[in-house]
């Protein structure tokens, strides 16, 4: 048997090495999963701070008459008295089985 492994002092530090890197509750293989959702969850983050400041710029756009009145001509198709609205649809903006 070679001179190292003789060493129980060596064998001991591996035994504890492997243990705490593979078998532990704080293991590396734990800690690497761990770093992966701290990741997705500060993209998610970045995610709903672009959508906040969407909806804010929104919500800025209609406290405005100008801006209430072109939301609802253009999502509601509201019109005033005397006034006709037509609605142009193209070939390629319809929504068929092919495209959805």
């Amino acid at each position: 048997m070679p001179k190292f492994l003789k060493n129980k002092f060596l064998i001991i530090f591996i035994i504890f090495a492997i243990w705490m890197l593979f078998f532990d509750a704080n293991s590396l293989l734990l800690h690497k999963d761990l770093n992966k959702e701290k990741e997705a969850k500060l993209d998610e983050i970045e995610h709903y701070k672009e959508e906040f400041k969407k909806d804010q710029k929104a919500i800025k756009e209609l406290s405005s008459e100008e801006g209430l009145e072109k939301f609802a001509r253009e999502a509601y198709y509201m019109k005033r008295e005397n006034e006709d609205i037509y609605i142009i649809e193209y070939q390629d903006s319809l929504k068929t089985k092919e495209n959805e």
